[in-house]
Parts: structure tokens; C-alpha cells; sequence
């Protein structure tokens, strides 16, 4: 996938109709993956003053399935 087609598909066929229902205190989550964080794609949150949840890097900490393997692991 790639920051057009993101920008195309997702955000405005279905994020920004999702918007419009929800109102004022919407807040988008997305991770941070490459077409997620493409320019094009902040430009068109942005242009639909669309709020973006902040999200942390990746980290194996953060997620609970690492977790699961490490005990399966010992």
C-alpha cells in the first residue's frame, strides 16, 4: 500500500464519512506505518481537521502477544 492509495481508499472513502457521523470529538488511530504517515496522508487529515490519536513507536513491550511467546518460550 502506498500513501495515494491510503489517502484514497481509506481516509477519504471511509474515514472522513465515519467523521462526519461521529461529530466534533472524533479521533482517528492509525499505527505508524509507512503510508500512514506519508505526507499526503497528514495533509488530508489535516485538511479535514481530523485529530490523530498519538501513537508510540513500535516496541515488543507494548505488545501483549511478545509477552505470551516469551512465557511459551521458557
Amino acid at each position: 500500500m502506498t500513501g495515494h492509495i491510503y489517502r484514497d481508499v481509506i481516509l477519504e472513502q471511509n474515514v472522513r464519512l465515519f467523521r462526519g457521523t461521529m461529530g466534533a470529538e472524533f479521533l482517528f488511530m492509525d499505527d505508524n506505518a509507512h503510508p500512514h504517515r506519508a505526507n499526503i496522508a497528514d495533509e488530508c487529515l489535516q485538511s479535514e481537521d481530523i485529530t490523530r490519536m498519538n501513537w508510540p513507536a513500535y516496541s515488543p513491550d507494548l505488545n501483549p502477544i511478545e509477552h505470551v511467546r516469551d512465557m511459551l518460550g521458557r
